[in-house]
């Protein structure tokens, strides 16, 4: 399954960015993924949660934004949703030339980082 994959990247993308300082672990993840990228929504979230076992993800929410896929007819301008099953002729003038808007998208979005947890001093260090 390309999910796992895919769940793969996306902690191996987080984990070698830059953190901010005092960043400890992740807290969430938002990705977008288009309606034509061949992914299962329920699948990615679960080779996520196994992807991040052991890293700085691990316990991370993985937050997903769907985006519809739209497409342009080339000699007529027009736009439409393109659907499942992908509806890639023009529905106003019956072209075949179709340029695909949106649809293919998979980024990672933003990274959401938990701070470094407040060290309280001690007795000795007062």
């Amino acid at each position: 399954m390309h999910e796992m994959s895919i769940a793969l990247a996306v902690v191996d993308q987080v984990e070698s960015a830059d953190r901010p300082d005092g960043a400890t672990a992740v807290h969430s993840i938002r990705l977008r993924v288009g309606e034509l990228a061949g992914v299962v929504p329920d699948a990615l979230a679960f080779s996520f949660e196994l992807a991040c076992a052991g890293t700085v993800l691990e316990g991370a929410e993985l937050v997903t934004e769907p985006v519809a896929a739209r497409a342009r007819c080339a000699p007529c301008a027009d736009t439409w949703p393109v659907g499942m099953p992908p509806q890639l002729s023009c529905p106003g003038c019956g072209g075949a030339t179709a340029e695909l808007l949106s649809g293919r998208e998979l980024q990672i979005v933003s990274v959401c980082w938990n701070d470094a947890p407040v060290h309280a001093p001690t007795h000795e260090e007062r």
